[in-house]
């Protein structure tokens, strides 16, 4: 059997490895168990930053109200006008200054009234997202075990291929072979591909005459642009 030859069998056999590959990443499954994960750990974070919102929100709250009732305390010392000044333009002074701590009251109290809805919301959304949350936790178990066996199972088919490339690496040379592994973990496949011709039959770079009595020899030559194993 020629270099060629054991190379396209390794190949051909490390193709059920990569489909192998893809069941594990791609199986109903992984993708439930990929998704469960996320969602707790994304809700999870969510969670934390509602909190956070609602705490600062309620300090807010706080921060108005004390204004609020300090405000409200100095309006009481504007009840009795006449008291405080006896001439007209003076009262006047005087009411002018109560009237705009009346309208500066007014629009802390809607300020407060619109940051308690929020917290209120808030504190909603909270509930709501926790009670998902632990549901998610409870089902967690039984996601996580389906996916563990259906892994258990990829990994036992794929353990058997990688045995069976292990036997077919012992006919190929080591060079060649370190060169089709490196181009493996860049996800290229086919690696080995029969020209078309002359040419790279993937990215249509044509052989220098070098390249071409390399092939018309027998030999696997690389492809100078996508560096794939090309062959005749």
């Amino acid at each position: 059997m020629t270099q060629v030859e054991k190379l396209l069998k390794y190949q051909e056999t490390d193709s059920r490895l990569l489909k192998a590959e893809q069941k594990l990443n791609e199986g109903e499954s992984s993708k439930k168990y990929r998704q469960s994960r996320a969602y707790m750990k994304k809700a999870a974070e969510k969670l934390d930053q509602i909190e956070a919102k609602a705490s600062e929100m309620k300090d807010n709250i706080d921060r108005l109200s004390a204004r609020y009732d300090e405000l409200a305390e100095t309006l009481k010392d504007f009840e009795h006008l006449d008291e405080l000044a006896e001439q007209d333009n003076a009262i006047a002074f005087y009411k002018r200054s109560a009237q705009s701590l009346a309208d500066d009251l007014k629009a802390l109290r809607a300020e407060i009234n619109a940051l308690t809805s929020a917290v209120r919301e808030q504190v909603e959304e909270y509930q709501t997202l926790k009670k998902n949350v632990i549901a998610a936790q409870k089902q967690f178990p039984a996601v996580q075990a389906e996916f563990a066996k259906y892994k258990e199972e990829v990994q036992k088919e794929a353990d058997g291929i990688a045995a069976e490339l292990k036997e077919l690496a012992k006919g190929i040379d080591a060079d060649v072979l370190k060169k089709y592994q490196a181009k493996r973990s860049e996800r290229v496949f086919p690696i080995l591909c029969k020209l078309n011709g002359d040419v790279c039959p993937l990215c249509g770079t044509a052989l220098s005459i070098a390249e071409k009595e390399s092939a018309s020899a027998g030999k696997v030559i690389e492809c100078e642009n996508c560096h794939r194993f090309l062959y005749k």
